[in-house]
């Protein structure tokens, strides 16, 4: 296991975290679970008061008895903004009462997503008053944000100074918010990569399109390259149901080299057989084409039917499309079926896209089962 400096925090996290949203009802399938990540290397767990009982599971584990000393182990719990200070108070104390813990390492503001989510920790005397007495009296030591919005306000939320460390999506397939790592480190943050192996393609259940394509290589294991070689980004989040969801991540934990000349010629692939396969109707992801007048998010409509021509990554299409109207701010817009045909995004378009057309045929591939929040 590699570690790495968690930007102005000083701490030095191992490159992978251990994500608790995937935990099952079981406590000995807890405790097994992180028993095994730690003597793996891994030095830092990350849960969140919205994790259903992932506090509470985490903090049984500390009660009994870690195998390593609480000063080894840093834990990150998340807690959505709020509106006034109390609530945070509150919520604060109720996260350090179900972890069995004196104090949080890294408190991360859970969900920045919104406009009106950043008024709200940049408001005199709200929620983050409550998150500076937390960190003056000890009992939070470093503050941090999670954002799955939109590239211009994860980076107005970075420039606001108030935080030390960012959770992002940021994966091959998915590259919109590499100006806000540059930002991020800019400002020396650390920076945390959320889910990069079931929002960053559902990597683990690839299609055999996508695997022909990577051969000799999985494609789970060269995101994690594309990640690892990245020395701005800290550590990325592995979100294990049990102990043996372990094994297969934690084999490139030491490989945090450049990409090699072998994996270089890989990506160039990826990149030709997309291109030859969606010809002109491939989406650049320039997001020229927003705002859309029916709330339509067109730029990950069509990154997801490019994947899903492309690649046949057309299950993680589905599972991601069928968040659309059904995951709130946490995956906003509407379904491509929603579109007049009004035509104000075919001027924009740089690429001269026949969105309208595009949109209607990304909805038949991929429109299925409503998804949700996993812990919704």
């Amino acid at each position: 296991m590699q570690y790495r400096r968690f930007g102005k925090t000083n701490l030095h996290l191992s490159v992978f975290s251990l994500g608790t949203m995937r935990y099952l009802a079981d406590a000995e399938n807890v405790q097994q679970t992180i028993n095994k990540a730690i003597a793996q290397g891994i030095n830092h767990i990350e849960t969140a008061r919205g994790y259903g009982k992932s506090e509470e599971y985490l903090g049984k584990v500390i009660k009994s008895g870690l195998s390593v000393p609480r000063s080894q182990l840093y834990i990150t719990t998340k807690i959505p903004p709020t509106a006034d200070a109390d609530s945070m108070r509150r919520y604060i104390h109720e996260s350090l009462e179900r972890l069995n813990t004196d104090y949080l390492d890294c408190l991360g503001i859970h969900g920045l997503n919104t406009w009106e989510h950043l008024e709200l920790v940049q408001a005199k005397g709200g929620c983050m008053k409550a998150v500076a007495e937390a960190i003056t009296d000890g009992r939070v030591r470093h503050v941090g944000f999670s954002s799955h919005g939109a590239l211009e306000l994860i980076q107005a939320a970075i420039n606001t100074d108030l935080f030390e460390f960012v959770n992002l999506h940021y994966y091959y397939f998915f590259q919109r918010n590499a100006p806000a790592i540059q930002l991020a480190t800019e400002k020396d943050m650390g920076v945390f990569i959320i889910s990069p192996a079931d929002k960053g393609g559902k990597l683990y259940t690839p299609p055999e399109t996508l695997k022909d394509l990577c051969q000799p290589f999985s494609p789970l294991e060269l995101n994690y390259r594309f990640l690892l070689s990245d020395q701005r980004i800290t550590t990325l989040s592995v979100g294990p149901a049990n102990p043996e969801e372990l094994t297969e991540p934690l084999k490139v934990a030491d490989s945090i080299s450049e990409l090699t000349s072998a994996e270089n010629l890989i990506f160039e692939r990826l990149e030709i057989h997309q291109k030859t396969v969606l010809e002109t109707d491939k989406c650049s992801q320039c997001y020229a084409c927003l705002p859309c007048p029916e709330k339509i998010h067109i730029p990950e409509v069509l990154r997801l039917r490019n994947l899903a021509v492309a690649y046949d990554m057309t299950d993680y299409g589905q599972y991601r499309y069928g968040m659309f109207e059904n995951a709130g701010h946490w995956f906003p817009g509407m379904k491509a079926n929603r579109c007049t045909e009004c035509g104000d995004c075919l001027p924009l378009c740089p690429e001269k896209l026949d969105i309208p057309a595009l949109l209607a045929d990304a909805h038949n591939r991929l429109n299925g089962k409503a998804g949700r929040r996993l812990w919704g």
